[in-house]
């Protein structure tokens, strides 16, 4: 029944049948530390870890045991790699087919065009997933080995690894031993915002760089991709210095060189992964909270760990405003022309998108009329683009916003036309043309 439906259903109902497998997970006994977690809260941590957002109602390194928090960790694992990418390495594995229907639904979930591409593509995924984690885990072991142990070092170590590579945002640290959150030293700092740039740039991106040394070529994908995002990364990192170094900022006490090194930190965690390194994060200035919004909206790279609308979406839209302005037919960059369905799609996906953080945020507005507009749209922008940054909201949600969270989460995570195509139905063919006429706008 599966096979026949569309391969956007197919991605749809199969992230759902995983957060209800990992809801069950959550629940068995010996999972919590305490006492067992509720429906609810099995729930919203299942979405978030396999939507690889890191919002959480619960403290995974307080609240979870060891069994416990190995589930979350594979969940996450599962969310970042893509359930149908790990479907199809697990059926070559056992020596099953792989239908071309699979390979349709295989390629809408990684964001691929190039179909003879996907077995190949896929295959290698695996490898470079754990090649990266394992680097970061072992760097991360070596950092921590001294003031945790070496038993607990390695835990932790692949933990956080997995965690920032999958853009989670998850950490062990918050709640433990009076700590609120992950070491904010230089080194930590440094290999985690590695590891959340590289899983923020997309599999295509890191395949086609690692093959340059072969090929001296990338694609016209990579070269935006990798500009946009340093660009990006660039602009937060003076966007938040300037916000928060000022009076009654959250880094008005920092010394200099710590004020610059937290502020590259947290621009590269903005987009993707959610990471906090400041004790006082709710504390933001309303210029960082702004910058962080639009940072979070914008997200990571198409086929990546991250969400949002995508820096490919971003790019497109700016390309194709710039070609307007310019009184251009066709936009062309880089000796290239992108195709007006491209961007047609990347006006679908901002609209929806927009369209999704408007009715959730006014949802739990008029559902808790304690809560402030900027709480609330600061938590479903950061939930939309599965980022995990919180201004201390998340915990206040009642079993609707909960819901409504979890929903945008699911939705940020399969992406917002995948979700509409899903919903749509297979697109039907029209066989009537109909007379053009003007509609007035601007």
């Amino acid at each position: 029944m599966l096979r026949n439906l569309p391969p956007a259903a197919r991605l749809a109902l199969g992230l759902l049948l995983l957060v209800v497998l990992g809801t069950t997970a959550l629940m068995l006994p010996g999972v919590s530390a305490t006492q067992p977690l509720t429906w609810s809260e099995a729930l919203f941590t299942a979405v978030s870890a396999l939507s690889v957002t890191g919002l959480s109602i619960i403290l995974p390194g307080r609240d979870l045991t060891l069994f416990g928090q190995i589930i979350l960790m594979v969940l996450i694992q599962i969310g970042g790699v893509g359930f149908m990418a790990m479907t199809v390495v697990i059926l070559h594995l056992i020596g099953r087919r792989v239908t071309y229907s699979d390979r349709i639904a295989l390629r809408d979930s990684l964001g691929l065009v190039d179909m003879p591409a996907i077995m190949r593509f896929t295959k290698r995924i695996l490898q470079l997933v754990i090649t990266i984690e394992l680097i970061g885990a072992f760097l991360l072991w070596l950092h921590w080995r001294a003031t945790l142990g070496d038993a607990q070092a390695i835990f932790y170590a692949l933990f956080h690894s997995i965690s920032a590579f999958c853009n989670a945002g998850f950490d062990l640290f918050a709640g433990v031993n009076g700590a609120v959150g992950i070491p904010n030293d230089g080194m930590t700092l440094t290999v985690l915002g590695a590891l959340i740039v590289l899983g923020s740039l997309g599999m295509p991106v890191l395949f086609d760089l690692w093959d340059y040394r072969e090929h001296h070529r990338v694609t016209l994908h990579t070269r935006l991709t990798v500009g946009v995002v340093a660009a990006l990364i660039i602009l937060g990192t003076v966007g938040f210095f300037l916000a928060e170094t000022r009076p009654a900022g959250v880094l008005v006490n920092e010394p200099f060189h710590r004020q610059v090194v937290l502020s590259i930190f947290h621009s590269v965690a903005t987009r993707t992964a959610g990471y906090s390194a400041l004790s006082n994060f709710e504390d933001l200035t309303p210029p960082g909270q702004l910058l962080k919004m639009a940072l979070m909206f914008i997200g990571s790279a198409p086929s990546s760990m991250g969400g949002g609308i995508t820096t490919g979406t971003f790019t497109v839209l700016l390309l194709a405003l710039w070609s307007y302005i310019r009184s251009k037919e066709a936009t062309i960059v880089l000796g290239r022309t992108i195709p007006s369905d491209t961007i047609r799609r990347a006006a679908a996906v901002l609209t929806l998108s927009l369209g999704v953080v408007f009715l959730a945020t006014w949802s739990i507005l008029v559902t808790h009329p304690h809560a402030t507009l900027d709480q609330v749209l600061f938590e479903v922008i950061s939930a939309f683009a599965t980022c995990g940054f919180s201004l201390a909201f998340t915990t206040e949600l009642n079993l609707f916003g909960q819901l409504v969270i979890s929903f945008v989460m699911f939705w940020g995570r399969l992406g917002a036309l995948t979700v509409a195509v899903a919903l749509a139905g297979s697109p039907k063919r029209e066989l009537i043309n109909y007379p053009e006429a003007q509609v007035l706008i601007g």
